[in-house]
């Protein structure tokens, strides 16, 4: 989630309108505007953009062994069922209620193997994933109200579900702290600085500590308690002079713990120095290499995963011990981590990639093993034959209709209560925490000020859960993150008369 926003269609040129006016205006606001729409909107940006980006991505850290596999166009067509006969027909999703079917859609995907230099091109069918009732991909879309009657539907069905065997079932949304954004606070009374580093399937948390002893140490993935200069040293940053430039503030404790690591007069000095402390044990040709992989793909991989992104992640690691500094020495207020420009909201287009993206590897990487395993036995073999995989469709149906998500997360997914008009909005607009019921986070549940015309303040269960299950408010609206081109914004900036920092 990029911002909350609450746009009310009851205040027009600044002025209020109550009674039949804004009866009038919440009535047209509705004609264009559906109330669960931001998670429709996110489905959509799933099927329309991401699916393409999660197909790239996996197809670039695909090893590149004797047999490569490229991928290609990702293709969604629209729900359909195939009959008993081999027949295929569209399907709506009335008739997945009354037959208890999957509302899906099949995905074709194109396929390259490399082999031997010759290549062998196909687009073959991967799978099916179930379609959101009423997003841009539904056979209801664009269908007015008589129409809808006419195929059974009632008009006043906001969507935003899935039918999975005959069952409806919605895709909670998830609150979670911001990824990239620096947090500061106390863990076990002790000053520290929190990220959590997120790129595609990688979600690194980052923290800097100051030691008993004043030597600055970074934690990240599970190496824990690095010293944090020789690491910034290692990134490619030598020079003291440099860190300190980079850094800006003469505090005595950066010259303690430059004076430390004096004697690194290299990278490879430094690479060694965090080998030794990581305790391997191998050869020193051999611990370089590990070293540097690991640094590359899990130290901040939102700033890249290659090695000539390094020198960037030790200037990034200096500004975050400059933010570390200026609230620890200069005893700034400490991050509001409740304050809702600190969160975001998961919806069903991010928790649908997490999905996807983790099952399209293992679907592609199995290919890959079979086609390693026919070859060598020099054994024809069909792309088409091994790529229709049920297990993929039925790995994705399986975690919507039970609510198990990827890492280990339960109740992602609920039944929709139709009990009335309104307890289907209320559940359709549910945000869970993360934070567990047990745990007594009084902060975290308390009503926090940005909640103000985003959420309901009133609206939340009664046990362990208060605070932790919210309710958009009826308006409430979520935007989604936009790409921006970081070159043509910089340049941007630059005609505007800002001059770009020397490295």
């Amino acid at each position: 989630m990029e911002q909350n926003s609450n746009k009310n269609p009851s205040v027009k040129n600044g002025k209020d309108f109550t009674g039949y006016d804004q009866h009038i205006l919440i009535k047209n606001y509705l004609k264009t505007h559906s109330l669960v729409e931001s998670n429709i909107i996110s489905f959509n940006d799933f099927i329309e953009n991401r699916l393409q980006q999660i197909v790239h991505e996996v197809s670039d850290a695909l090893p590149k062994e004797d047999i490569e596999i490229e991928l290609g166009k990702i293709v969604v067509e629209r729900p359909n069922i195939i009959e008993a006969d081999g027949s295929k027909k569209a399907i709506l999703p009335y008739e997945a209620r009354l037959r208890n079917l999957t509302y899906s859609a099949s995905i074709t995907l194109e396929i390259t193997i490399k082999k031997d230099g010759k290549k062998d091109f196909n687009t073959v069918e991967i799978g099916r994933i179930p379609i959101m009732v009423k997003s841009k991909f539904c056979n209801l879309d664009g269908m007015d109200r008589e129409k809808l009657i006419e195929n059974y539907n009632d008009p006043m069905d906001s969507g935003g579900y899935f039918i999975i065997n005959g069952n409806e079932r919605l895709l909670i949304m998830i609150e979670d702290l911001a990824p990239n954004l620096i947090f500061i606070e106390k863990i076990a009374d002790k000053p520290t600085l929190r990220m959590f580093s997120s790129r595609g399937a990688y979600r690194i948390p980052l923290s800097i500590q100051e030691a008993t002893d004043g030597i600055f140490t970074l934690s990240f993935s599970r190496f824990r308690n690095l010293p944090l200069i020789p690491m910034i040293k290692a990134l490619g940053l030598v020079r003291d002079s440099d860190i300190m430039k980079y850094i800006g503030k003469e505090y005595d404790s950066v010259i303690v713990n430059l004076y430390e690591h004096a004697s690194m007069q290299n990278v490879n000095d430094a690479m060694l120095a965090i080998a030794e402390k990581m305790g391997l044990e191998e050869g020193k040709r051999e611990m370089l290499d590990k070293i540097k992989s690991r640094i590359d793909t899990y130290l901040l991989p939102h700033i890249g995963l290659k090695p000539e992104d390094r020198e960037e992640k030790a200037r990034t690691l200096c500004k975050l011990l400059k933010q570390f500094l200026i609230v620890t020495k200069e005893k700034k207020i400490m991050t509001d981590k409740d304050h809702y420009a600190n969160k975001r909201i998961k919806l069903s287009g991010d928790l649908l990639s997490d999905l996807f993206r983790v099952n399209l590897t293992i679907l592609i990487r199995d290919i890959q093993h079979k086609l390693q395993r026919i070859i060598k036995k020099k054994k024809m073999y069909s792309l088409k034959t091994l790529a229709k995989a049920t297990m993929f469709a039925h790995r994705i149906e399986s975690a919507i209709a039970t609510g198990t998500w990827i890492g280990e997360r339960t109740g992602v997914t609920q039944n929709m209560d139709k009990t009335n008009y309104l307890a289907m909005l209320s559940k359709l607009q549910m945000v869970v925490s993360m934070l567990p019921a047990e745990q007594q986070n009084f902060p975290a549940r308390t009503l926090h000020p940005t909640h103000y015309g985003r959420f309901c303040p009133i609206e939340t269960p009664e046990g362990t859960t208060i605070g932790l299950r919210k309710n958009l408010s009826i308006l409430g609206r979520i935007s989604t993150a936009i790409d921006i081109d970081g070159k043509k914004f910089v340049d941007e900036l630059e005609k505007t008369g800002m001059k770009k920092a020397k490295s």
